[in-house]
């Protein structure tokens, strides 16, 4: 029996719920704290074939967009004809996953009447896979930590006790890594049964037909907006901060009849350090640029992706090869939004914002270190902190925000009771945001300090310290990124540092560009930010010209 359109409509958005659901279970039950109180982690539901039908909106683009490949690597490796009910995939592989080893994905094949009617897959970060504690240290995958291919973690319904033990013995966390592989096998059965549900209700016994529609549907909404767009390349460029030095991104961005391309030819080559960054993960935050830009009320699923075409050079640092070590792939590729933003905001400047912090500013700490008797009382947490976003033709960037990631900000309670720090300061930071008609959105300024008499160890990875945020049609860059201790020494960007007992650790997270002329903001809005403490006396005089 065919499917009406209305039939179809309900259970396409049945199926949102049901992927919106096992994300929620997934960040309830996660140990991770950036799971639990950030979202760092994706949720979807696929088709017999392995494409994705929707994913939920609890999630980040890393995670989300790579494992919309993700179920098609597990196909490749385990054909549908020796699935069986029961049966759970798992593997970190950063080629095949979401860019490097402590994003674990699992893969769990749904069956209905006895049939292989679909896939639920989810991905989560993982806070500790084994490696080097040093994480700016790594110079090929290998020294990362466990590097699981793809392999059956659960046997009709039996997990592998053995494999188990393998991720036991490989994490400096046991208990909170076991414990975050069981949340996400967990959100999958919950998303299967909610999807077993809805096919019992509508009384189909397979997915294929509202499949061909969600796709179908999807992709054409995507190319009527392309229809709509100017024809042409365009270019741009971004110079991120890099670690030994400058790295230089370059984008050729294509909008002609069969989609978006974006081409990646020219950027730096891979490096020796660990911000080199896979394919998928190119894939992932270069697709989601696109889709913010051009495409936001379109469901995320294989229809929709399909239109988007990313290429890079082999051995670029935007496609490295194994065994490149890859662990801080997000400190380059959080940056792609805004080279894509460059090229774009030449084809239709009245959408696209001024550069933006993009980089995630998170407090990576771990302790205490002093003696080797404390070596398993230590601690390992983090939480994400954000920077600004930069202002749009049309109103100003927001504050600590996590755009492009989708992360949300952790809450520095939490990471106060998992560790033995103390947050003394987490505020806006005054003038970070770029000056302009439209001003970009503010970082932040965070102090913290150990409250026992012992150090602990600080991982930064952060861009914008030497290349702010760029303003755009004459508005300012935003202010820079920095750290800097009580002593005076400012840290690297990208490095990994103890602070001592009694010292305190500040970090100013960078604020985004400014939109337009300073000299037109409204008089009002320069007066409200001036009494609310985002601009600087001296700013709201001597940039926007207020008096008095």
């Amino acid at each position: 029996m065919s499917l009406n359109l209305i039939d179809k409509q309900i259970m396409w958005n049945r199926l949102l719920a049901v992927v919106e659901e096992q994300a929620q279970v997934c960040q309830r039950t996660a140990f991770s704290t950036i799971v639990r109180e950030s979202g760092d982690l994706a949720a979807g539901v696929f088709d017999a074939q392995g494409r994705m039908l929707a994913q939920a909106v609890t999630g980040t683009p890393g995670h989300i967009n790579s494992m919309a490949l993700a179920v098609g690597h597990v196909i490749a490796a385990y054909p549908q004809e020796v699935m069986r009910e029961g049966d759970v995939y798992i593997h970190n592989d950063p080629w095949m996953g979401t860019g490097h080893l402590n994003d674990i994905s699992i893969t769990t094949p749904c069956f209905y009447q006895g049939k292989l009617v679909g896939f639920l897959a989810c991905n989560s970060h993982i806070m500790d896979i084994g490696g080097l504690p040093d994480r700016t240290a790594s110079t090929d995958v290998f020294m990362e930590g466990l590097y699981l291919p793809i392999l059956k973690i659960a046997d009709a319904g039996e997990i592998d006790e053995s494999l188990m033990a393998v991720i036991r013995a490989n994490t400096r966390q046991p208990v909170e890594t076991v414990g975050d592989v069981y949340s996400l096998i967990n959100c999958n059965a919950i998303g299967c049964e909610r999807l077993v549900d809805m096919m019992a209700e509508f009384q189909i016994d397979a997915l294929d037909e509202l499949a061909d529609h969600v796709i179908d549907t999807s992709r054409e909404a995507v190319m009527a907006k392309i229809r709509e767009l100017p024809k042409g390349t365009w270019h741009g460029t971004l110079m991120l901060d890099g670690m030994d030095e400058e790295v230089l991104i370059k984008a050729a961005l294509t909008i002609d009849d069969d989609g978006v391309h974006v081409d990646y030819a020219g950027s730096a080559g891979m490096v020796k350090r660990n911000f080199n960054v896979p394919l998928c993960y190119t894939l992932a935050y270069t697709s989601y640029a696109l889709g913010v830009a051009l495409f936001g009320d379109i469901p995320n699923n294989a229809g929709s992706l399909a239109p988007r075409h990313v290429t890079a050079p082999a051995g670029s640092i935007l496609n490295a090869l194994k065994p490149a070590a890859v662990f801080a792939r997000s400190q380059v590729g959080l940056m792609l939004p805004d080279v894509v933003y460059n090229c774009l905001r030449q084809a239709i400047p009245d959408r696209i914002p001024a550069e933006s912090t993009c980089g995630l500013w998170g407090i990576n700490v771990m302790g205490p270190w002093s003696s080797p008797a404390q070596i398993w009382n230590r601690y390992r947490v983090q939480i994400m902190t954000t920077g600004g976003m930069g202002a749009l033709p049309f109103r100003d960037g927001m504050s600590a925000t996590g755009f492009p990631s989708g992360v949300r900000g952790g809450p520095v309670e939490v990471f106060e009771s998992m560790s033995t720090l103390v947050i003394w300061r987490k505020e806006f930071l005054p003038d970070s945001g770029g000056a302009g008609e439209y001003r970009g959105g503010l970082g932040q300024w965070i102090e913290m300090e150990n409250s026992i008499p012992e150090p602990f160890d600080f991982f930064a990875g952060y861009e914008r310290i030497k290349n702010p945020a760029k303003g755009a049609f004459g508005g300012m860059a935003g202010g820079a990124g920095s750290l800097e201790l009580t002593t005076g020494l400012r840290p690297g960007g990208k490095d990994t540092f103890p602070i001592p007992a009694g010292e305190r650790l500040t970090l100013k997270s960078s604020g985004g560009g400014g939109t337009g002329d300073p000299a037109k903001r409204d008089r009002a809005a320069v007066a409200r930010d001036l009494e609310c403490g985002l601009i600087s006396a001296d700013a709201a005089r001597d940039i926007y010209g207020l008096q008095g």
